[in-house]
């Protein structure tokens, strides 16, 4: 039986992993297994917050040789993260300056600035990218006001993805789905924008040409094939989704949720713009209609914070805990990166004039209450832009473990839900790998293969979980809050 080996390089904001996926060919089934975890975290330079990027780069190279060491022969190599960071290359290929995280306070007040002199709806209407305050558009125009001197220096900007498949092949490569996130690829042509480019004052040389994915970048020790793949961990999430038909949404959730609609053509209506929803690119001609949501960073900062490690048992003391005490926004600005998410928590209720949780759990029921919330919100505006109500909705990634979240949001936003797989944006990246290799015709034909190798679970709405009444008036309350 014919088998391909297929590694899964998978870096999140927190951690990152290599995976060995086996795909069985004459029964098309696939298994995943962990090979190497590691912390992914910032680091400081000079006040700011920033990536290793050697850091990464040496566990991603153990993680392969643990494969080649087991005696596995291994057919490809692809690598997914998150999105809107880059890296600047000198003409030898060398780093010319910190490589920022995007959460990083660099960017305080940038976008607006940007958005006073260009216009929102003119940066809207080229991108159809949400507006973030860490969009690399603003933080190349903080770049460029606050170290000018850097920019003789530069010959290459390349994502963060694109940047580690060019340490491990040599080869520079400028992946679609990724850069789309920066704002900075006009919607309708798939390029750089020149006028961006201009307003930003740097050379269109340094971007060079977008790619899709689905094709070789080069060879890792001159032998084992380095595939550009769906390299936003979003997008790679989105093609192992298995959505039940052309009505369904999909949540990625982890860190951050990423609520949307997988579409042929992108949204960029005011309805849209004023939603603030975004139109990233995925593979095929297809699009990511979704709307970013903090997702359970407020979580893992709360159990940081309060040096939780029985993960399972807080989530079942806040289910106890009466529903819909505190809400908070979780968009808002002040829980993007607070020096502490307990206080940032709590002052928000304070001035809304909410009861302020003090428990743990108190703190993590307002936490999943309110992104519950956030979801419905979510699913209702998707469903104005589609102009048909959301039929399911599919979760997938880490997040999807969360059963109580689950059932929540089946609840609140009144469809069933179907969860998994969890390693979504692991399987998206072989899945992409896996076309590349002429294995799989299309992202329809991969995701039955997703189902039939990691069956769903379903959560079933309960409409009447709760007095409508009550119900109602929280729901006024939460969207007072936006």
């Amino acid at each position: 039986m014919g088998i391909l080996n297929i590694a899964a390089v998978d870096l999140g904001a927190s951690s990152g992993r290599i995976m060995l996926s086996t795909y069985h060919i004459d029964n098309q089934a696939i298994s995943l297994e962990e090979i190497h975890r590691f912390k992914n975290q910032f680091i400081s330079q000079n006040g700011h917050d920033c990536w290793d990027l050697l850091a990464l780069e040496k566990e991603i190279v153990t993680g392969l040789r643990k494969i080649l060491d087991s005696g596995k022969p291994l057919h490809s190599i692809g690598i997914d993260t998150w999105g809107v960071d880059y890296v600047l290359l000198d003409k030898n290929g060398e780093v010319v300056a910190p490589t920022y995280a995007y959460r990083d306070h660099r960017t305080d007040g940038v976008m607006q600035k940007v958005q006073s002199e260009l216009g929102k709806e003119t940066i809207y209407r080229k991108t159809g990218i949400q507006f973030l305050t860490f969009n690399t558009l603003y933080q190349l125009k903080a770049m460029v006001d606050e170290n000018p001197q850097w920019l003789s220096l530069v010959k290459d900007f390349v994502m963060i993805p694109d940047y580690l498949n060019y340490r491990l092949t040599g080869v520079i490569n400028r992946e679609y789905t990724n850069a789309t996130t920066t704002q900075l690829v006009n919607v309708n042509t798939d390029s750089w924008d020149s006028a961006l480019l201009e307003y930003l004052g740097l050379p269109a040389s340094w971007f060079g040409r977008i790619r899709h994915p689905g094709h070789q970048v080069g060879l890792w020790n001159n032998r084992i094939p380095v595939m550009s793949i769906a390299s936003h961990d979003t997008a790679s999430a989105v093609i192992s989704a298995p959505l039940s038909d052309e009505n369904a949404a999909y949540l990625c959730s982890g860190t951050w949720s990423l609520m949307g609609l997988d579409t042929t053509t992108p949204c960029t209506n005011d309805t849209a713009m004023n939603s603030n929803i975004t139109n990233e690119g995925g593979i095929d001609g297809h699009y990511r209609v979704l709307k970013n949501i903090m997702g359970l960073w407020l979580f893992n900062r709360l159990c940081t914070e309060r040096s939780i490690t029985d993960i399972p048992a807080l989530v079942k003391q806040a289910e106890a805990e009466p529903a819909f005490q505190s809400l908070i926004n979780p968009n808002a600005e002040c829980f993007l990166n607070p020096p502490s998410m307990v206080e940032a928590i709590q002052q928000y209720c304070r001035e809304h004039n909410q009861t302020v949780p003090k428990t743990t759990a108190q703190l993590t029921r307002c936490i999943f209450d309110s992104l519950a919330m956030l979801y419905r919100k979510t699913a209702l505006e998707l469903a104005e832009l589609q102009g048909k109500p959301i039929s399911a909705l599919h979760i997938v990634g880490g997040g999807s473990q969360n059963e109580f979240l689950n059932q929540l949001c089946a609840d609140l936003c009144g469809m069933d839900v179907f969860v998994g797989p969890i390693e979504a944006s692991v399987l998206g990246n072989v899945g992409c790998q896996l076309m590349a290799l002429d294995q799989i015709r299309s992202v329809a034909e991969f995701r039955q293969l997703v189902v039939k190798s990691f069956p769903l679970k379903q959560f079933k709405n309960r409409p009447h979980f709760m007095p409508a009444s009550f119900l109602e008036t929280k729901w006024h309350e939460f969207c007072a809050l936006h």
